[in-house]
């Protein structure tokens, strides 16, 4: 009786996943060590970052926040990534994206509402962002990828789709405020309006990614540029019965993505005091501060596009940066907007000419790299030179 019983339990072991799997010591160790920053600060913060500032301990506070906030970031994106996996469309990527939005969202209004004046926070770590993902990430993949398999093939009607948005989203958000306003500000019925306008959009566009037009954004047929209808109706029939849901582990990794979170919550303030501090003691460019934030958010989503492109994975490297790029700006654009209104806070938006005459540039090759059939490494080294030419400017201009 005992040796029938023993494979009678094997399948319900193996239905449910096991605590170990929902809790790998990657994920205690994150989450032991975020919390106990936390505690550290909350008992100890105060006194450290208080003025007159020690300059020493500021650095060492510097570097234990941000190491710290980079390392729950990944973990909020290992988690989103496994209900995401889990739960399916469309919820699947609503949590991805809005995991990683809300990264930066905290850390933008962490700034924005800090004890310094920041009113240009949100425009520097947008275009921070864009430069980083479109220029660095981006040329990253096209060069490691060229290298490893000389040209890599993707769908051009996805890439066309996301470029599209980018160019209008972003024109909207950081170019069109130099042209209604000299200080590159939206009044209030602008900044309402267009951020309803902006949410409208990218829910329009998120509903047909996940719905409909799935099919723009899946990987072709070698030597296709796009994926017929008929062709993603006979993968949707072939994928159409999903695995049950195992409440249990959905219940435990959505408390564990709140537990990843809320760390980056309670400690960004004190990031932004330090990001304050560093910034007048340097007397470094503030736009630093949006870069900062933009490292901070996209290093995860960054390293996971150049393992796609390395494993031949392109499509899923486009859908990974511009598909990021379009988040960061349909959802933290209006995000900034709003902050500004309910906290009676400037928001500049509008860039420098500079900064337009770059975002311009960035937005061509863009184009130029995702409009053919496959990518090439030469384009891979232009994103690479122009994201040089923004670390140059940054600091220089």
């Amino acid at each position: 009786m005992k040796q029938r019983s023993e494979p009678a339990a094997m399948p319900a072991v193996n239905e449910v996943a096991s605590l170990r799997s929902l809790f790998p010591p990657l994920t205690i160790i994150r989450l032991l060590i975020a919390w106990l920053v936390v505690a550290v600060f909350a008992i100890w913060g105060k006194q450290w970052l208080s003025e007159p500032f020690d300059s020493t301990i500021a650095v060492l506070c510097f570097l234990a926040l941000f190491a710290t906030i980079i390392m729950a970031s990944f973990g909020v994106v290992g988690e989103a990534d496994h209900l995401a996996h889990q739960l399916g469309e469309p919820y699947g990527t609503l949590i991805l994206t809005l995991s990683i939005v809300s990264i930066e969202v905290i850390l933008i209004a962490s700034v924005l509402l800090g004890p310094g004046e920041f009113p240009t926070i949100g425009r520097d770590a947008i275009f921070s962002v864009m430069m980083i993902i479109l220029n660095l990430v981006t040329g990253l993949c096209l060069l490691a990828g060229g290298l490893r398999y000389r040209e890599q093939e993707y769908n051009a009607q996805g890439a066309v789709t996301y470029l599209s948005l980018i160019t209008v989203l972003t024109g909207l958000a950081l170019v069109l405020p130099n042209y209604v306003s000299g200080t590159g500000e939206f009044n209030f019925v602008q900044a309402v309006a267009f951020s309803a306008i902006t949410i409208a959009v990218y829910g329009l566009f998120l509903w047909m990614q996940i719905g409909g037009y799935s099919r723009l954004f899946i990987q072709p047929k070698s030597g296709d540029m796009t994926v017929l209808a008929s062709e993603a109706q006979m993968l949707a029939e072939k994928d159409a019965a999903p695995a049950a849901l195992d409440k249990r582990a959905i219940l435990i990794r959505s408390v564990i993505l709140i537990a990843m979170i809320l760390p980056i919550v309670l400690l960004a303030h004190d990031l932004a005091i330090l990001i304050d501090y560093g910034i007048e003691t340097v007397n470094a460019p503030v736009a630093l501060g949006g870069v900062l934030i933009a490292i901070i958010v996209f290093t995860p989503e960054s390293i996971t596009a150049v393992k796609a492109a390395l494993n031949n994975e392109m499509q899923r490297a486009i859908n990974l940066c511009l598909g990021a790029f379009v988040s960061t700006v349909g959802l933290t654009v209006p995000a900034v907007l709003i902050i500004g209104l309910v906290m009676n806070k400037t928001v500049t938006m509008g860039i420098s000419g500079v900064e337009t005459i770059l975002f311009l540039l960035t937005i061509a090759l863009t184009a130029f790299s995702f409009i053919g059939q496959k990518t090439s490494p030469v384009q891979g080294i232009l994103h690479l030179a122009l994201f040089a030419v923004f670390s140059v400017l940054l600091f220089s201009s």
